[in-house]
């Protein structure tokens, strides 16, 4: 009898398992440590104190004050929060973004368009998802007091958009530059002395921290109007009791991160150099979605492999890789249920008669885990 390979997870830009660690730091906040840090006993006193060397730690990895730190519950609030809040706050009539943003940017926009009458302008992308930069410029020189919201890596395809160039338009037009950094944060430094952006996100389960939480960076110069309101929470920024365990976590997650993130980096993009020619040299007339193929250029943690037709598969490519016990993506997870496909790969004009995967890797992941995928690949791929 054959004995089943153990599972393969390959679908990091969805989810990171939590490293050991993380557990370890977050564990004791559940039993021992439950205050409320809005309560001025010493339960309550003692989770504040928490909670601030929390906020510290993570303005110190950013470079940035711990008053620019909002905690949210995950990247998708955070999101929402800085694109409701600057319109509500700047009176903005004019939202610039992108046709492959994440949904908790694309849906949010496409809600204040409708209920506030407000333009947008969606800059156009090519083949490979690169965004036109000129068009952004004439944008902004036509209209200075605009909200611009444009991610940093897209979970999909792995492109990484030039934010420094970015804010560096936005700035000199005087417009509000929102980025959803959310599959970077943790992966990439990220300098915000340096960087003149207004506000970004990040969420704690993308860097092998726990889910249900995250934060918001906003620039002290650009305060906006909170989304949720309630007790006062995060100095008035953010209504509701804070997520202490899962704060701490994403702390430690992130700290993690940051002190080995060259050599993480340097590791994971070895694992996806020996993927992409992996797959290259055993299923012929495969292709790369986006910039993912490009490994200069994209996600070091995100390949988007365009698979041919195929009489065996038939759509099915992902059924059966998870028989095999292999986790991987056909886009994002947000919207793996959704009936017209991934909105990226159809800015994209993707060929409908191939199958896509992403594959995305994280510093868990083998080469023998690659050697075992792609033996299953090529397969399914025999005539």
């Amino acid at each position: 009898m054959t004995m089943k390979s153990a599972p393969i997870y390959f679908d990091n830009a969805a989810t990171t398992p939590m490293d050991e660690r993380v557990l370890e730091e977050m564990l004791p906040y559940f039993k021992n440590n439950f205050g409320n840090p809005s309560s001025v006993h010493s339960h309550g006193r003692n989770a504040r104190e928490t909670l601030e060397k929390a906020r510290k730690k993570i303005a110190s990895l950013l470079n940035t004050s711990p008053g620019e730190i909002i905690f949210t519950s995950g990247g998708t609030e955070a999101d929402n929060t800085a694109i409701c809040g600057a319109i509500e706050t700047y009176g903005i009539k004019h939202i610039i973004t992108s046709p492959i943003e994440h949904h908790a940017v694309l849906h949010v926009v496409e809600h204040e368009v409708k209920e506030k009458n407000i333009r947008l302008s969606l800059l156009e992308c090519d083949a490979e998802g690169n965004l036109n930069m000129d068009q952004l410029a004439l944008l902004l020189e036509k209209e200075p007091n605009s909200l611009v919201s444009l991610m940093h890596g897209n979970n999909e395809i792995g492109n990484l958009n030039d934010i420094e160039r970015i804010a560096a338009l936005c700035k000199q037009h005087g417009s509000y530059f929102h980025s959803d950094t959310v599959q970077t944060m943790g992966h990439y430094p990220i300098d915000l002395k340096a960087l003149p952006i207004h506000s970004l996100s990040g969420s704690a389960h993308k860097f092998h921290g726990p889910k249900g939480v995250g934060f918001i960076y906003i620039n002290k110069t650009k305060k906006i109007n909170p989304l949720m309101l309630g007790g006062g929470q995060e100095r008035n920024n953010r209504g509701g009791t804070e997520n202490i365990a899962g704060i701490i976590a994403m702390a430690k997650a992130l700290e993690l991160a940051f002190d080995d993130q060259a050599s993480h980096a340097e590791e994971i993009l070895q694992l996806k150099t020996y993927l992409k020619s992996q797959i290259e040299k055993n299923i012929p007339g495969v292709t790369f979605n986006g910039l993912s193929g490009n490994l200069d250029k994209s996600l070091y943690t995100v390949l988007n492999v365009s698979f041919p037709p195929s009489e065996n598969n038939q759509g099915m490519l992902l059924f059966h890789l998870d028989l095999e016990g292999i986790s991987a993506s056909g886009g994002s997870a947000c919207s793996s249920g959704a009936r017209l496909g991934s909105h990226v790969l159809n800015a994209l004009e993707a060929d409908p008669s191939r199958e896509n995967v992403r594959f995305s890797l994280s510093r868990f992941n083998t080469k023998a885990e690659i050697d075992h995928v792609v033996k299953i690949l090529a397969g399914l791929y025999q005539a």
